[in-house]
């Protein structure tokens, strides 16, 4: 499959499950349909908005290309219409949050090395790329923005762009390595929820 199809799959599968978890956020906060519909579209395009802005890929994608505002409306509405009873959505947000961290740093590096950058401002922009939807989201919501906080968030995101971003300036591009990176960034995610970590704390 070409480099650039695979690459706006995993853009449009992020931008979803990051649309589903600002819906979830909403129908915890309990929302109405058009403040769930504006969370998901955020959440779904605000890190891509940064990632196309700050590498000058103007207009942004999700302007040109009009799947790209009718995903995060349909998860939007998914998640309105078929969302679990309101105690697990804490737990399923986290899943699927962790989940798009982990396929929007991978596509914000590869997107970044293909316009240019070198690996660490790259890897930088892949992190943004996976925290930004998130933290406008939380901003939106009332809540202290998730990397702000102690947990591990940008760092299995930075490392998932640090994977590619590397093999990048290797000349490798297999398709297994943006997958393999985003699959390490997703577990351990998941871990650091499941296990407690956090980043280190002033005393």
């Amino acid at each position: 499959m070409d480099g650039s199809v695979v690459l706006h799959v995993l853009d449009l599968v992020g931008i979803f499950v990051f649309g589903i978890t600002g819906a979830l956020v909403g129908v915890r906060k309990k929302l109405d349909v058009f403040g769930i519909q504006v969370l998901a579209l955020v959440t779904g395009l605000g890190g891509g908005f940064l990632r196309d802005v700050l590498i000058g890929a103007t207009p942004p994608a999700a302007l040109q290309d009009w799947r790209y505002l009718v995903v995060p409306v349909v998860a939007g509405l998914l998640t309105f219409f078929l969302h679990p009873r309101i105690g697990r959505v804490e737990r399923l947000v986290n899943i699927f949050d962790a989940a798009g961290l982990a396929l929007f740093c991978v596509t914000g590096a590869v997107k970044a090395t293909s316009y240019g950058l070198s690996p660490l401002p790259a890897a930088l922009l892949g992190t943004i790329s996976g925290i930004g939807g998130g933290v406008i989201r939380d901003i939106l919501s009332g809540r202290v923005p998730v990397v702000l906080r102690s947990e591990i968030y940008a760092t299995p995101a930075f490392l998932g762009a640090g994977i590619v971003v590397v093999a990048a300036a290797l000349d490798y591009e297999e398709l297994w390595v943006p997958v393999t990176a985003a699959v390490i960034c997703f577990l351990i995610r998941l871990i650091a929820i499941r296990r407690g970590w956090n980043a280190p704390l002033p005393r």
